[in-house]
């Protein structure tokens, strides 16, 4: 059951460090629902790049998406400077908000709670590995998000990432799962074990 909770920043704010503060005051994990506001600095990692990318000015945002946890925050960002050029990118720290900014948050109703390696034993492990403005890979991303099953989303940047993920798994199409360390598949796969019930095992 997804619990709705609206935060309002103020200027100065570092946009991800205050999520993580909701986050771990809440002890939950949840979704970005919705977002407005404006930055005066934006600190994003682009497709690519091996340094993140640093603009500053009147910065509106567009959409921000992803999730937040106690443990970590895994979010994109899209935004227009004053000139109206688009950006995107993964958020980094150091995002500075400029007036104000409102967000909803869609936490999980479940309590976050923090254990130890041990009674992680029953605990599934899915990574995503995506590449930016894929559609199979969105859609991959959206079933998870829908059914609410925890995952780790990996963005492809660059060939050397790509060589060493083709090492692995001998495919070159996207996205690819893995689940628990073990291979799967892409899309069609997940959408199989969807289709068979297997996949709502994997909830937490």
């Amino acid at each position: 059951m997804i619990q709705p909770y609206s935060l309002e920043l103020e200027a100065n704010n570092d946009l991800i460090k205050s999520l993580q503060r909701v986050a771990l005051s809440e002890k939950k994990s949840g979704y970005i629902l919705s977002v407005v506001g404006n930055l005066t600095t934006a600190k994003i990692q682009c497709p690519g790049k091996t340094e993140p990318t640093v603009i500053n000015g009147h910065l509106e945002i567009i959409a921000l998406n992803g999730t937040i946890s106690p443990e970590k925050c895994h979010l994109h960002i899209c935004f227009s400077d004053g000139d109206c050029n688009v950006w995107a990118g993964h958020l980094e720290e150091g995002t500075k908000i400029l007036k104000s900014l409102d967000i909803l948050i869609g936490f999980l109703g479940t309590t976050f709670t923090k254990t130890s390696p041990k009674e992680k034993t029953n605990e599934i492990e899915v990574d995503i590995y995506i590449l930016p403005n894929c559609t199979w890979s969105s859609r991959a991303v959206r079933m998870l998000r829908t059914l609410q099953i925890s995952h780790d989303i990996k963005i492809i940047k660059d060939d050397i990432e790509f060589k060493a993920l083709n090492k692995k798994t001998n495919h070159t199409t996207f996205p690819q799962i893995f689940i628990n360390g073990e291979f799967i598949g892409g899309y069609s796969e997940l959408a199989e074990l969807h289709s068979s019930g297997k996949l709502s095992n994997f909830k937490e």
